[in-house]
């Protein structure tokens, strides 16, 4: 694996002493949230607090389009071919629903794990844009990843500082309208700062063009379909080879096995949640074939599908299985 890096990005434990008193306060916050391993929803619909007080291998998630600040501890991602980490004061957004391996370390009961998580939409990034009348040129004519990680400034931290107050403090009738102000603010800061060539990446705005971001928006649709590479660049006005380079510079794999990801992760979910066995969640998402599917699964998560469910379960039953 590839491992990322940006070259504005702090070297490690930079950003964590340069504002350790001020992260040293947002933890003492969140403390006022919960006090528990897990991932807390708030009163304010999109933040989220993440508490881990063990360290844990590396788990399969799929990672939603969001903004996720780390307070403590470390974390490490990986997509396709791509690793990256990120420690305290550092931040991870990512641009569109992605397939991942994440993991958890450098913690421990006394020092847990602890992040805070914004869902945000491409929507709302395109409204503060238009509203705020600002332009985000890009720096080069590469195409930019689907994730990054970027270092949070004295400004940002202190507008995670005022959510946070205003999840614990305030009514719910405050916390709906002023939460809304303050992530569009948080959305300027980013556009405005360092990595807005980053959090601005036409290729998943633009999804009424022909192109890599419209491709990947409908695998992320239509995953449960079957489909070619030929099928996929065509309809996207694209050579083949055309289509896996993109694909490949942002999602860190190819669109086959994106989709089979996709495919794999949703199986093991609707399994996790009791509704469905191996087969039946096999054919919902779109396998053909149990035994190819039972392949597949134990590639990815090194078990076949029944033992792989067992673990899991057991070790939901022992705190140890969480991450977020």
């Amino acid at each position: 694996m590839t491992e990322q890096r940006l070259e504005t990005r702090a070297v490690p434990g930079e950003i964590a002493n340069d504002h350790k008193e001020q992260l040293a306060r947002i933890i003492a916050q969140t403390e006022k949230i919960t006090l528990a391993d897990g991932r807390h929803p708030t009163v304010i619909p999109y933040l989220s607090v993440s508490r881990n007080s063990r360290q844990t291998p590396l788990i399969p998630s799929v990672l939603t389009p969001s903004f996720c600040l780390i307070l403590q501890g470390r974390k490490k991602l990986h997509y396709g071919s791509t690793s990256l980490e990120y420690l305290p004061g550092d931040y991870m957004v990512s641009m569109i629903t992605l397939p991942a391996f994440a993991q958890i370390a450098g913690v421990t009961r006394d020092t847990p794990y602890i992040g805070l998580r914004i869902d945000i939409t491409t929507q709302e990034i395109a409204s503060v844009m238009t509203q705020a009348g600002i332009s985000v040129k890009p720096r080069d004519k590469k195409l930019n990843t689907a994730a990054f990680i970027g270092k949070a400034d004295s400004g940002l931290l202190e507008l995670f500082s005022r959510l946070l107050k205003l999840a614990s403090t305030g009514s719910a009738r405050e916390a709906g309208y002023l939460s809304g102000l303050i992530k569009h603010e948080l959305i300027f800061n980013l556009l405005s700062g360092d990595y807005g060539h980053l959090f601005f990446q036409e290729v998943f705005f633009d999804q009424k063009a022909d192109g890599i971001g419209k491709a990947i928006e409908w695998i992320h649709q239509n995953y449960t379909r079957s489909f070619t590479a030929r099928e996929l660049a065509e309809a996207n006005n694209m050579s083949v080879s055309g289509l896996h380079h993109k694909f490949k510079a942002v999602t860190a794999m190819s669109p086959l096995q994106y989709q089979k990801q996709l495919r794999l992760q949703e199986a093991r979910r609707l399994m996790l949640s009791g509704s469905m066995d191996a087969t039946t969640a096999a054919m919902e998402v779109g396998y053909e074939s149990a035994s190819q599917f039972s392949r597949e699964y134990r590639r990815l998560f090194g078990l076949p599908p029944l033992k792989d469910i067992q673990a899991v379960r057991k070790s939901i039953d022992t705190g140890e299985f969480y991450i977020s």
